[in-house]
Order: C-alpha cells, then structure tokens, then sequence
C-alpha cells in the first residue's frame, strides 16, 4: 500500500467523519440504532421538518452509514450493517461517559440525583433470574419488535399511564429505554412512583446489553 492510497483512506475517513460531527444526524442515528423508521418518524421523533431530516439522511447515505429500502409507500431507513451498530454504540457510551466526568452537560434527569437510582445490567440479569424485578420496556412498540432485553415487557411511555395498573405492586420495576442518553426511563420512573410502585432506572439500553453480552462471551 503506498503513501498515495493511504490518503484516499484517511479520505474516505474522514467524510465519515464530517457525517458525525452533526448533532442532529447523532441523533438521527441514535433513533436508527433502535429500529428502521421512515424519514415522517424520524423527523417527528427529532422535531425537524422532513425537509432538513431527509437532507440529513442523505448525508448519513452518502457516508455509508445508513441505508434504505421501500416498502409500500414508504421509504425506510436504518443503520448500514451491525458493525456501525456497535461503532455508534460504543461512541455514545464513551461520550456520555466524558460528559458526565468533565460535567459538560446538567440535566435534571441524567444528572448525579438520578444516578443513585439507576441499576446495572449485572444486577438487572441477577434480579431477574431471582424473580425480584419486572423489567420495562418504555420505547416505541416498533423499537421492542426490533429488539429487546429478554424478559422485559412492553409498555410505551404514551401508554404507561393506561398500563401501570398491570404491573405488580409487591416487586421493583426496573425501566430502561434507548440509552444513558434517552429521558423516557425517568420519565416512566415519576408514573410508576406516582401509581405507588417501587421503580428504578436501567442505567444502559438495549444496544448496550447486546454489546455487554458480546464481551462477556469474548
């Protein structure tokens, strides 16, 4: 491989590059790491007009990091292969983790207050074998059909308040949705607390227990 080759590598790097180093295509990459969405979904769960989200799709497509596919009508999105699954996965955590050391970001509920009632996947797995916990699932219906922790239930976070009543009162339910990053779990934590039940956070999402789980077989 020579010098010349070499720089078309670190070429195409750093395009990629370019393709992070936006926050509203982060966050449309963390919603893709959850489950395919159409570009409607994605720009109502971002809060950007369709315009913008499909210009910033089509930079992510560009860059290789996402692809598409119809169906029906629609066209669908979602992340390019499991390898940049697992690249943004671990990019997230690691961010989140620099954020919380440095103090880069106060946010009532990632905040240190809600640390104290977040547990770790090694206690959920624990206290699930043992019968302790029910485990929640409070992201979209679509994102569980994907993917989820084995055991959990589905309960969204629009319905949980319809939901609640289901859940046992003698047990502590622990919530988790997409991540250290996402604000559902606490928000469910303040529903299930107001209906009179024990709760706490999973501090870690779904990709985060898949990826857990491959370095505890490795």
């Amino acid at each position: 491989m020579n010098q010349d080759t070499n720089k078309d590598y670190f070429r195409e790097y750093a395009q990629m590059g370019k393709a992070l180093s936006n926050e509203n295509r982060l966050e449309i990459l963390s919603l893709l790491i959850q489950s395919k969405k159409t570009v409607e979904a994605i720009a109502e769960e971002t809060g950007l007009s369709i315009a913008n989200t499909s210009k910033h799709l089509q930079v992510l497509l560009k860059s290789h990091l996402v692809r598409n596919e119809r169906y029906k009508n629609f066209f669908y999105y979602r992340l390019a292969d499991e390898k940049i699954e697992q690249m943004l996965t671990n990019f997230l955590e690691v961010a989140q983790e620099q954020i919380q050391q440095q103090h880069l970001v106060k946010d009532k509920f990632l905040g240190e207050a809600a640390e104290e009632y977040t547990v770790s996947i090694d206690e959920m797995e624990e206290k699930i074998q043992r019968e302790e916990i029910v485990l929640v699932d409070v992201r979209p219906s679509d994102e569980f059909e994907t993917a989820h922790i084995p055991g959990a239930v589905s309960m969204p976070i629009e319905e949980l308040n319809t939901l609640v009543e289901a859940l046992p009162q003698d047990k502590t339910i622990v919530a988790y949705c997409r991540g250290p990053h996402c604000v559902m779990a606490s928000k469910a934590i303040d529903i299930l607390e107001q209906s009179g039940r024990k709760a706490v956070k999973l501090a870690q999402g779904v990709n985060d227990w898949k990826l857990h789980k491959k370095e505890s077989i490795g």
